[in-house]
């Protein structure tokens, strides 16, 4: 079995992926079972995590786990086009694989090249199908999934749960990709926790947006107001209420969303006496960098969330239906009063979140008040007013 400490402090190139504020070497950690397969053979490793945002930034944790113990290896990674910039200038990633979304060619020809890859090892951390046929096409000698799978047959390592490997009921979706590297030898038990990176590129252009909008030298906060679903978006005058509070604190307020989402804005400009500074056409990486920048977070369940919490932004997230135990931002290492969730406990949550079975409305997100979400902000500013964010490790 690979020794951390020892591939460490033979590796160069291990040690030169090191940034300042964390370091591999601080880390003593542990896989979750014995290898399955002699790791030192392995040259090329691929990750398959298809779909969000959210869940993007949840796999870097993953990446982290294996460059670190495989820093000669190639590790890459299958997304969907549309997220792949979310990895731009990701350190432990060598190579950002992207599949056009509903598109039968492109998933074909995306076929063909994971196959001409020729993976040693492949991961399928997500599970559905167009994820499992693609892992199967790779033709690599261990194709890992979990064994409830739908079409867990085409896999030849088929792990137990991420319960019952961490020993315990409840598990974040980041534990439970970890734990699918865990169980074949990878040292994970440290837990990471997600990383980005603020590329240059980005970071000047939201420097020259923030000059243009009068923001160059204000602090700020930045408010997300939109959400996929209804079961997961708070009401905007809400978040108009909010905004008046940040002002009051001495913050300005920047809001986010696509441009299609702009109403939402709009609708939170109403409810307040100064307005928002309105953001709608951001690219991913703009909005890292936004968001490195960022006195506080607060916004819905979402993937702009998770970027949030990648970058150390203290962070306020407001949960609906969805399992607070499983999706909220993943920030080991963070105080628990530098990255909160509000939530209005129900009986029915968590829920599938399409829609609402039980209420002509989502009354989970509903009963939120603006009181509670208020008091988290205050406290997550609190935690970080020495001065800045949060002791927390972010590959910059």
């Amino acid at each position: 079995m690979h020794s951390l400490k020892n591939i460490v402090e033979s590796s160069p190139q291990l040690r030169g992926l090191q940034q300042p504020g964390w370091s591999f070497e601080d880390h003593d950690s542990q896989p979750l079972a014995a290898p399955i397969w002699n790791w030192d053979s392995v040259e090329r490793v691929l990750l398959v995590r298809l779909r969000s945002i959210g869940d993007t930034v949840l796999t870097t944790p993953s990446l982290f786990a294996l460059k670190r113990f495989l820093p000669q290896a190639s590790i890459d990674i299958l997304l969907e086009d549309w997220v792949a910039p979310v990895l731009d200038g990701f350190p432990h990633v060598d190579n950002v694989i992207t599949l056009e979304r509903k598109s039968t060619s492109a998933r074909a020809r995306v076929a063909r090249q994971l196959r001409a890859n020729n993976y040693d090892v492949v991961y399928n951390l997500h599970g559905g199908s167009t994820a499992t046929l693609l892992t199967r096409a790779t033709g690599a000698k261990h194709r890992v999934g979990y064994q409830t799978y739908q079409y867990a047959r085409l896999h030849n390592h088929l792990s137990p749960s991420a319960s019952l490997l961490w020993g315990r009921d409840k598990t974040h979706s980041v534990e439970q990709q970890l734990a699918l590297l865990g169980w074949t030898g990878v040292p994970v038990s440290d837990r990471p926790p997600t990383r980005l990176k603020v590329t240059p590129e980005a970071s000047a252009a939201i420097a020259s947006r923030l000059r243009v909008a009068g923001l160059a030298e204000v602090p700020f906060a930045v408010i997300h107001p939109a959400a996929a679903f209804a079961t997961k978006q708070w009401a905007a005058d809400k978040f108009g209420l909010l905004a008046a509070d940040l002002r009051s604190k001495g913050l300005a307020v920047v809001a986010i969303t696509t441009a299609n989402e702009k109403p939402v804005i709009d609708e939170v400009n109403n409810n307040t006496a100064t307005p928002a500074e309105a953001f709608t056409d951001l690219s991913l990486p703009e909005i890292t960098a936004l968001l490195a920048r960022a006195r506080v977070f607060v916004g819905n369940d979402s993937g702009i969330a998770h970027i949030a919490a990648a970058v150390r932004a203290p962070t306020v997230v407001i949960f609906g239906s969805s399992n607070t135990a499983h999706w909220r931002p993943w920030t080991p290492g963070l105080s628990s009063s530098a990255a909160e969730v509000v939530i209005e406990e129900m009986d029915c949550q968590p829920c599938h979140g399409y829609f609402c079975e039980k209420f002509d409305e989502p009354e989970c997100i509903k009963r939120v008040p603006v009181e509670r979400v208020i008091a988290a902000t205050e406290r997550v500013l609190r935690e970080t007013d020495s001065g800045g964010k949060p002791a927390f490790p972010t590959a910059s």
